[in-house]
């Protein structure tokens, strides 16, 4: 078991052709492919195609279209995500990179790794050994901020700014600088991802938009929509079918789409994938 918290992963194998859009997850998401068959991307910055990648928490959805892809993904919470990545996530903001971008030669290392691993637990070994390796590459989040931050999380992003700087004891604009600038989104922009992440999980499970949108804390339905076409570039009924949504309840079925702050990570294939943890 891993002794590193806010780390989640997920082991897929997917043979066929697959294109699908990614959707902003209130997590650093970093996708480790080792069979050779690299991601090709279609976003707001153009095509790329990559073996792997990092995307940060402020990404744009965007297109992915694979075939015979296995890859590990792994969600960072932001907290872990500094230290572990080796940089302010201001600076990787959200962009979509290359992993060889951040980890150099050690991300081609990794995969030729991943590739001759014969079962998943060795896999996850491999990141779990990796990450650890790492997990002093770059600063801590001060105090603060990760408060601030499990707080945005623990109210599904009902939380009030002024009540955070309150509770840091610093004023608004010295929490709006220093969140920004290690966490990569301001306070309030955090806060709308969280929000946005529980509310479309439960679109993805049925609830209607109405109950959502009054339950989720939105001024009303139309608030809501804004807020999932700003995220998904689409609306609340065909966000609630998108396959990289649904398949979270599957791939990471203990939090419902909001991982756990301090939580073990999942180590779990999905059983639609035909493949055996």
């Amino acid at each position: 078991m891993t002794a590193l918290s806010g780390v989640d992963m997920a082991g897929f194998r997917i043979r066929g052709p697959v294109e699908l859009r990614a959707i902003p997850h209130p997590a650093i998401t970093v996708a480790v492919e080792f069979g050779d068959r690299p991601f090709d991307i279609h976003g707001a910055t153009g095509r790329m195609r990559l073996e792997s990648l990092a995307a940060g928490l402020a990404f744009s959805a965007f297109q992915v279209c694979a075939e015979g892809i296995a890859c590990i993904q792994i969600r960072l919470s932001p907290l872990a995500a500094c230290p572990l990545l080796g940089l302010p996530l201001a600076e990787l903001g959200g962009s979509v990179i290359a992993l060889d971008d951040l980890w150099g030669r050690d991300t081609p290392r990794l995969r030729e790794r991943l590739h001759q691993a014969r079962t998943w637990p060795e896999r996850f070994a491999l990141i779990d050994a990796e990450l650890s390796a790492r997990l002093h590459a770059g600063r801590e989040v001060e105090p603060e901020v990760a408060w601030a931050w499990r707080q945005i999380v623990a109210s599904h992003g009902r939380a009030r700014v002024s009540d955070l700087a309150a509770g840091t004891g610093w004023s608004r604009q010295r929490l709006w600088s220093r969140f920004g600038s290690r966490i990569g989104l301001t306070p309030k922009r955090a806060a709308m991802l969280v929000r946005f992440d529980h509310a479309v999980h439960r679109l993805v499970r049925g609830h209607a938009p109405a109950g959502v949108a009054a339950e989720g804390g939105y001024a009303d339905q139309s608030h809501l929509h804004h807020d999932v076409r700003a995220f998904t570039g689409t609306t609340p009924t065909a966000a609630a079918n998108e396959p990289w949504l649904a398949a979270d309840d599957t791939a990471w079925p203990s939090h419902g789409g909001l991982f756990p702050e301090g939580g073990e990570p999942r180590r779990h294939l999905p059983r639609a994938q035909g493949s055996r943890v």
